[in-house]
């Protein structure tokens, strides 16, 4: 009888446990639905403004480079570079030599090319699964048309704060990656120079055939960035709705005021950022304040985390391989810190970048 009794004192938790992990998503799923309707007048609103930033931005900034870095997977350009840069990126990042176009790309077109280049890598075998997971944490970058175009330029209307965030935002890229070379340092590196791509190589007689593909997977990817936007501006919504916003303002505010900044409306911003980058920059830039510096560190911050919303976006390109998204998370949580730092320090050493007033 003891021992049954055991069983039952065992078994029971267990099966409590494993019900409420079940239950969460849909209970957030369901929630989320009810928001959509209590909230419908101000979220059809916010759908229409992320329908307007996804087609008046993201489209025309991303489409292209989508379909170029499509096309030059089908070609040799990516072995040719990987010999020339493998001496480079394998002593400094421990990644082989092809690892350079994933950063190069990454940093010249922005989120999210960078994660579907190195996803692109892992399927055709290029990398190992640590390699992977050391490029994804640090080629996954904001590109410089919205760093310096649309935060420093449109938003703050000062180039030169663009220009800060861009210069930063790459130093601190670079020192992620360096710290990542020691990320599951015991796997064995792979022999870049001897890998064959398994994508089909264009020529020709299949030239039609390699655009179309190319076409319809840039599309694809697109659209689900789209989404993405689309849906975590209903989220923002709901979230200001049922006062959330604020209850992540009383979460940050203390850490803030550790840094001296005791205005709540950086930490409501900064909560907004984190879960969507682009609505936390732009609520950033619209705080008046005469340390305006305080505005550009925060912003410096969340340009290199890129905010849940990038992070979902790398998490479904990246599902379909091995590649764990824990290093990603890792990787963008301390370049949000390296730029937030690179940043103060260039403000306070360099005249030129200290624009408070």
């Amino acid at each position: 009888m003891k021992s049954i009794c055991d069983v039952k004192t065992y078994v029971k938790p267990k099966f409590f446990c494993i019900s409420i992990k079940k239950m969460i998503l849909p209970a957030c799923f369901c929630l989320f639905t009810i928001g959509l309707v209590i909230f419908s007048k101000n979220n059809l609103a916010a759908s229409k403004s992320g329908l307007s930033l996804w087609a008046n931005h993201v489209v025309p900034s991303l489409l292209p480079f989508f379909m170029a870095t499509e096309l030059l997977s089908h070609t040799n350009v990516i072995f040719v570079l990987g010999r020339v840069l493998n001496s480079i990126m394998m002593p400094v990042f421990r990644v082989p030599g092809c690892g350079a176009y994933a950063l190069l790309m990454g940093i010249i077109s922005g989120y999210p090319i960078g994660a579907k280049i190195v996803t692109q890598f892992r399927e055709n075998k290029l990398c190992t699964k640590a390699e992977a997971e050391r490029l994804l944490a640090f080629t996954n970058n904001s590109g410089p048309l919205f760093i310096i175009g649309t935060v420093g330029i449109s938003l703050f209307g000062n180039h030169l704060i663009g220009l800060l965030l861009f210069i930063t935002h790459i130093l601190s890229c670079f020192t992620v990656g360096f710290l990542f070379r020691f990320w599951k340092a015991k796997e064995k590196n792979s022999a870049s120079s001897s890998s064959t791509s398994t994508s089909e190589s264009v020529s020709f007689s299949n030239l039609g055939t390699v655009l179309s593909q190319s076409i319809f997977s840039a599309v694809k990817s697109v659209i689900m960035i789209g989404g993405f936007v689309v849906l975590f501006s209903v989220i923002l919504s709901i979230l200001a709705d049922t006062n959330f916003l604020s209850l992540g303002n009383k979460l940050l505010s203390p850490i803030l005021e550790l840094f001296g900044i005791y205005d709540g409306r950086f930490s409501t911003a900064l909560f907004s950022g984190i879960i969507e980058l682009t609505n936390g920059v732009q609520q950033m830039s619209m705080i008046t304040c005469r340390a305006i510096s305080v505005n550009i560190i925060l912003c410096a911050f969340l340009l290199g985390f890129g905010g849940f919303s990038i992070l979902l976006q790398v998490y479904s390109i990246t599902s379909k391989t091995d590649i764990s998204i824990k290093a990603y998370f890792i990787g963008k949580l301390l370049q949000g810190i390296f730029a937030a730092i690179y940043t103060f320090f260039f403000i306070t050493w360099f005249p030129i970048f200290n624009l408070n007033l």
